[in-house]
């Protein structure tokens, strides 16, 4: 069965309104965007201000929320638009914000998804990006907090939350995750917080633009608002939350998820154990060295592809590079304590990106990819023999035989290292 296409929104929309946090008014844009693109916040208040990939790579905050930044510009409380966007299949989109916090709106989904609905989407030629959980993927963590993801068709939530409050108390619940349900089992659940722990947020800056107009508040008697929308309406908000969180994947998620006592923080820890179990698990070679050796004219100890495992002419590829001991430049970079040079790093995804350009380049080994420009290299983490690196390139822009493309490298889920490559294609 073949892969959905992406789509994007089919008309763009406005909404506005305070953050939770900063209390600081904002309009938000959700504009349309091209087919892998993803979705991207552009802070238009911020002079020169960076695209921020909604994205794990990009998360720099967790507390009472899910934060997004880049080149220092940072947008918070990302999680109700992200869970209206994923939730209505919108894989790509731009949204442009002139404040520094995502409006809370009513504090549900609900706003979101239904402007969502209203703007409508357009199918894109290209295929969209799924996840398929192939084994149980289980992360634990403090005070019963745990989370498994196990194969399944779709997407389905089961949720259990437990708090020390009598409006509350242990709530446990199922959830078929489609446009549809989300819109009317889940969008409509709003936030919620204490009483008690006012004074002491707002003293770290926190909770400032929180009211009963857009907050469930809960005080020692119990509700303080005029009443629930739904029984449980606690536990639908977390699952809401997390499928927010989880949409920071970038792609649509085939899987059964099971969770109990959900976090901000703990959903990102569990995004990321799905990520690098898909970057593990999704080895099998679609390109093999052989045919990597008709593409590139490198060769041992140059070449530093061993397979492709995904690609998407001109728009997509993910390539993998096995760390040896046996790497002859070991022998002379930090002996006794052995780490592979930053350069040959990025050489190796300039060598999956070049085979990106393979329908350009052709078999007839007349054109050659040569590397011009480097941009916003960045080094994360050592790579070490026994390392398996996974590579993933995307192009950003195609014209006249010169490409720019941006890459990523993970080793285990953890990126290593990161840049934008420019190239063109000569005669060789």
């Amino acid at each position: 069965m073949s892969p959905p296409n992406q789509r994007t929104v089919a008309k763009e929309f406005t909404l506005s309104g305070p953050g939770v946090h900063s209390g600081e008014n904002a309009h938000l844009t959700v504009r349309p965007s091209g087919p892998g693109t993803g979705i991207r916040f552009r802070r238009t208040d911020v002079e020169g201000a960076p695209d921020i990939p909604a994205d794990l790579d990009h998360v720099d905050g967790t507390e009472l929320g899910t934060s997004l930044s880049c080149e220092g510009v940072r947008v918070a409380t990302v999680e109700h638009l992200m869970a209206a966007l994923s939730s209505a299949r919108i894989d790509n989109a731009t949204v442009e914000l002139d404040g520094p916090e995502v409006p809370i709106r009513d504090g549900s989904f609900r706003e979101y998804a239904d402007a969502l609905a209203d703007a409508g989407a357009e199918e894109q030629d290209a295929a969209a990006f799924v996840i398929q959980v192939k084994a149980p993927v289980s992360v634990a963590g403090a005070h019963g907090q745990s989370y498994l993801a196990s194969p399944g068709s779709g997407l389905t939530v089961k949720a259990t939350i437990d708090f020390d409050h009598r409006a509350i108390g242990k709530q446990v619940g199922s959830f078929i995750v489609d446009p549809e349900s989300f819109r009317t089992e889940l969008a409509p659940a709003r936030t919620f917080g204490f009483r008690a722990d006012e004074d002491a947020l707002h003293a770290r800056g926190l909770a400032l633009g929180a009211s009963l107009e857009n907050t469930v508040v809960l005080d020692e008697n119990g509700v303080m608002n005029e009443g629930l929308r739904f029984d449980d309406e606690f536990l639908r908000h977390k699952v809401g939350d997390l499928l927010g969180d989880l949409a920071l994947l970038g792609a649509r998620t085939d899987a059964h998820i099971t969770v109990e006592r959900p976090s901000h923080a703990g959903n990102i820890g569990f995004a990321r154990a799905i990520a690098a179990h898909i970057r593990h698990t999704n080895r099998e070679a679609i390109v093999d060295i052989n045919k990597i050796m008709e593409f590139l004219p490198h060769r041992y100890p140059m070449l530093l592809v061993d397979r492709i495992t995904e690609y998407e002419p001109g728009k997509r590829i993910v390539g993998i590079k096995n760390v040896t001991i046996n790497e002859p430049f070991f022998q002379g970079h930090y002996p006794g304590h052995p780490i592979m040079p930053g350069v040959l790093i990025i050489e190796a995804m300039a060598q999956v990106g070049g085979l990106l350009l393979m329908d350009e380049v052709g078999e007839t080994n007349d054109k050659v990819v040569y590397f011009m420009s480097l941009d916003k290299v960045k080094w994360r983490k050592p790579v070490t023999p026994g390392d398996t690196i996974v590579f993933e390139l995307e192009m950003l822009q195609f014209r006249r035989q010169v490409c720019k493309m941006k890459g990523r490298g993970y080793v285990e889920g953890a990126l290593v290292a990161e840049a934008e490559l420019m190239a063109t294609i000569v005669d060789r």
